[in-house]
């Protein structure tokens, strides 16, 4: 498995694909990385030779392409930043909520979490009712 800026890369995929497993870097930018260190995009990671990848990395260094541990930080202050300063955006991540206007009454269940279970609790007494009438007879 290559190994690209503390990565392991799937070694079966095409490369073009297997860098986008690097935070920071989608299909747009993987071409562009592969055309400038001149590697064909269509070869397997598994093929590529140390020369290749230290190219690879030597072109992701020397563009300041923000990738990984620097990137996640970088993100991870931004949104600290506007919660510090008591934004709405800041407020929104505080609470978990959407940030960017999205309706919250139905939906954002991806930020919201799993619903809270009303219904089960009503259930439950129903069949404690019908248990307790049973006994009753």
């Amino acid at each position: 498995m290559p190994r690209i800026l503390g990565v392991d890369i799937p070694k079966e995929k095409r490369v073009e694909i297997a860098l986008t497993y690097l935070y920071g870097i989608g299909r747009s930018l993987s071409n562009i990385i592969l055309k400038e260190a001149q590697i064909n995009p269509d070869k397997r990671a598994k093929d590529l030779t140390e020369e290749e990848v230290s190219r690879i990395v030597n072109v992701i260094q020397k563009n300041g392409y923000k990738v990984e541990g620097d990137l996640r930080r970088e993100v991870s202050q931004n949104i600290k930043r506007l919660i510090d300063i008591g934004s709405w955006r800041g407020l929104r991540h505080k609470k978990g909520l959407p940030v960017r206007g999205q309706r919250t009454r139905t939906n954002a269940r991806t930020r919201k979490g799993p619903r809270k279970g009303g219904v089960a609790i009503i259930k439950k007494d129903a069949d404690k009712k019908s248990v307790s009438s049973a006994k009753l007879k």
